[in-house]
């Protein structure tokens, strides 16, 4: 993998924490508005303000006039379809969220749920996702990419359960205990 990828991977999984993390705070119950938070993310909408910048420079370059062109990026058109690794991660642990967290109570020892920090939470969901649902993601490389959230979003203690818990998981993967999942969740835990 080109080091060019892992960066964009890593953006899309910091992506992806923040929009989980925001979740957190304020769930959604149908896909619809999984979608619009995605959308309402900051990072998303500094997205699509570069992105209607971009269209209206285009469009003044092409002769049509700034004031057609500024009408048509401020039409109030529905974001597009969310897609790219950052959705599938988030649209991944929101529907199996209730499997992640079944994993996530078997092996953090005496932490129950909602004992755990809502940071620790979703770096916990977010690699598990990519342990048990992603085949084309090693154990190893999501356990690396947690950590790395934990240091950046976490306290310092946070990166050491968090490597505990997803120690744990990868050994129970290795040794058959605990079995990977396809994404449309077949498979035991």
């Amino acid at each position: 993998m080109s080091k060019g990828k892992i960066a964009t991977r890593r953006a899309e999984r910091a992506l992806a924490f923040q929009v989980l993390y925001g979740l957190s705070f304020s769930p959604v119950t149908d896909i619809t508005s999984l979608r619009a938070a995605f959308w309402q993310s900051p990072d998303n909408a500094d997205r699509r303000e570069e992105e209607k910048r971009r269209e209206e420079m285009s469009a003044t370059e092409h002769g049509v006039t700034h004031k057609r062109a500024k009408k048509n990026a401020d039409d109030s058109t529905p974001p597009p379809l969310p897609e790219g690794f950052a959705w599938e991660l988030v649209e991944g642990v929101w529907h199996n969220s209730e499997a992640l967290d079944t994993v996530i109570e078997r092996f953090s020892k005496n932490w129950r749920l909602d004992r755990l920090g809502r940071i620790e939470l979703t770096v916990l969901r977010l690699a598990l996702f990519e342990m048990l649902y992603r085949a084309d993601i090693p154990a190893k490389v999501a356990i690396n990419e947690a950590l790395e959230l934990a240091k950046q979003f976490g306290e310092h203690a946070a990166r050491n359960f968090v490597n505990g818990v997803l120690d744990a998981v990868a050994r129970a993967l290795e040794t058959g205990e605990l079995c990977t999942r396809n994404t449309h969740g077949t498979g035991t835990l």
